[in-house]
């Protein structure tokens, strides 16, 4: 008699409970967007203390670039340019330079 009484209490709680969340509309939800490709390809070169880089936007988004200098003395200064906006299918062109070598050139990208 208590298994029935149990059941009658059970089923249709668990029946009506998912009876309500099916009646209910979907949830908005919100897809995950692919990464739409972004970024100048960028090429560097080094002669002596001074570089050159130009970069190349190729995707529809502005990127503004930046050119990173580290110089090889300790004493000279390390650089980072101003920022540039490469706009769709634009080449830029960035320059730097250090009083003698340099160890590392880099370049950063901001959407």
């Amino acid at each position: 008699m208590l298994a029935a009484l149990t059941l009658l209490i059970a089923l249709p709680y668990g029946a009506a409970s998912h009876a309500v969340e099916e009646a209910k509309p979907p949830h908005a939800r919100v897809e995950d967007a692919e990464p739409r490709p972004f970024g100048s390809e960028c090429r560097t070169s080094v002669q002596g203390s001074d570089a050159v880089a130009y970069c190349h936007n190729p995707y529809p988004e502005t990127d503004r670039v930046r050119l990173h200098l580290e110089c090889e003395q300790w004493w000279d200064i390390d650089s980072d340019g101003l920022s540039v906006e490469a706009g769709p299918a634009q080449t830029v062109r960035l320059s730097g330079r250090c009083w003698k070598e340099i160890r590392a050139v880099w370049i950063s990208h901001e959407r």
